[in-house]
């Protein structure tokens, strides 16, 4: 059985101590594929010691995260810019719009948005979409970019029936993590209505812990309670998940 971990800050400080460790584990699991988005300029060095560490199973993103879209957005988008055009990653991202935490930096979220997907259509790459309060907002950007080179993955998705609908006809995946084994999560009561094939699995450790975990630090061996939690609402078994949502990153990213 391979799982595939489509998202995980693996070189964020929490992991500063058991980093290799905490891979193992999810090794030991099945879980083998780490795709690794970026924030800003500050986390590239510790991205590519990670590759360095685990060339086989560490795929790294680049991408300027919305919430460190700030005064320095430009020179931020050139780094980005830079390392998209000096070496290969499989995805821009993670990208898009987070009205959640600060508002005043909204047109310049919209342009890097803009920006990044142009750039990524361009190298024929997927995007992967951050999306916090700003359904809305990140819609109506993708409805001015859709065409037949826009692909990617709606990271965490934690919208409604309608709106995972909405960000499948934009030619996207729905990244499910852990909120799908919340109680409040929602997700989880309509989720069967998507076909499979339009998901992928995801942990954002060290954020968002699954159920039992949840509140503490979340790490990518978890990945196999949010595979169980699908298994569940799907009725299908989970050697079947791994199966499908790893062809569909593979689907994604091309490899």
């Amino acid at each position: 059985m391979i799982l595939t971990d489509t998202h995980t800050h693996l070189y964020a400080e929490q992991f500063d101590t058991d980093r290799k460790e905490a891979i193992q584990r999810a090794m030991d699991l099945g879980i083998s594929r780490f795709f690794i988005p970026a924030i800003d300029s500050e986390t590239t060095e510790s991205m590519l010691v990670l590759e360095k560490d685990f060339p086989d199973a560490i795929f790294l993103m680049m991408g300027l995260h919305p919430t460190h879209v700030k005064e320095n957005f430009k020179e931020e988008l050139t780094h980005v810019k830079s390392w998209l055009d000096k070496r290969k990653f499989y995805a821009v991202g993670e990208i898009g719009m987070d009205l959640y935490w600060d508002k005043s930096f909204v047109q310049q979220q919209q342009d890097a948005f803009k920006l990044q997907i142009e750039w990524a259509k361009q190298k024929k790459l997927p995007i992967v979409i951050h999306c916090r309060e700003a359904f809305d907002e990140v819609f109506e950007v993708l409805n001015d970019c859709k065409d037949e080179n826009l692909f990617g993955i709606f990271h965490c998705f934690t919208g409604n029936l309608e709106q995972a609908k909405t960000a499948i006809s934009y030619n996207m995946k729905l990244g499910i993590g852990g909120v799908v084994t919340f109680k409040n999560g929602k997700i989880d009561k309509f989720l069967n209505e998507i076909p499979l094939k339009n998901i992928v699995l995801e942990t954002d450790s060290p954020y968002l812990a699954p159920t039992p975990f949840r509140g503490k630090r979340n790490e990518s061996s978890y990945l196999l309670n949010i595979a169980n939690k699908v298994s569940e609402i799907y009725n299908v078994p989970l050697d079947e998940i791994a199966k499908i949502t790893t062809k569909n990153s593979m689907d994604v990213f091309g490899i």
